[in-house]
């Protein structure tokens, strides 16, 4: 009877308690740093490494793209730093199916160009061309929970954005999602970038 109690309760909890973890890229708060100390950012994954800068004791939406032996690359201004993932709690509402991210954008080089995404449109800036704003019709996802592969469909726009650690050209920031832009219209092009799920301010 026991035994029987036990399996019933395990399967009840069986969601729960099989919470796939986290894909990268994606948000985290900073958790078990005391309230008058921060956690600090250093240039390798090393606890003697030089220090870059700190975050807070209740920073809260921080993008991690890449994780090395408990240490995650996060970026502070033009560059980018490391902190101990020990002290990260990863965020459980970033990425949700069929949806973008609060903070989703994406950048990129030869031609300039930078795609910012809200719940109904998308802007898109690019160096020597006029602005446009497009209506967004439909986000796709792969279905596999947690995973931040995207497919952006918009008029005139075919935007895809695939985890993989991207440079954007103009700085020593590393992104974890690579950006492919298709153009239709009259005339069609392709632009080449990286994007970023980090709120702005």
């Amino acid at each position: 009877m026991l035994r029987t109690a036990l399996v019933l309760t395990l399967a009840l909890a069986g969601p729960a308690l099989a919470t796939q973890e986290y894909i990268l890229p994606t948000l985290f708060d900073v958790a078990r740093v005391a309230p008058d100390d921060v956690l600090n950012i250093r240039a390798d994954p090393s606890a003697s490494a030089p220090i870059l800068g700190t975050l807070a004791p209740d920073a809260t939406r921080i993008e991690v793209v890449e994780e090395i032996r408990g240490w995650a690359r996060v970026n502070i201004g033009e560059g980018t730093g490391w902190v101990s993932a020990r002290y990260l709690d990863y965020r459980t509402d970033v990425w949700e199916e069929g949806a973008l991210p609060e903070g989703f954008a994406c950048y990129g080089t030869e031609p300039f160009w930078n795609l910012r995404a809200t719940e109904d449109q998308i802007a898109l800036q690019q160096l020597g061309e006029p602005d446009l704003t497009m209506p967004l019709t439909a986000v796709l996802s792969t279905g596999v929970f947690r995973d931040p592969t995207r497919a952006v469909l918009a008029e005139g726009l075919t935007l895809t954005a695939a985890p993989q650690i991207c440079g954007d050209g103009m700085s020593d920031r590393q992104f974890g999602l690579r950006a492919l832009v298709v153009l239709q219209g009259d005339r069609p092009r392709m632009l080449t970038g990286c994007c970023s799920v980090q709120p702005r301010d």
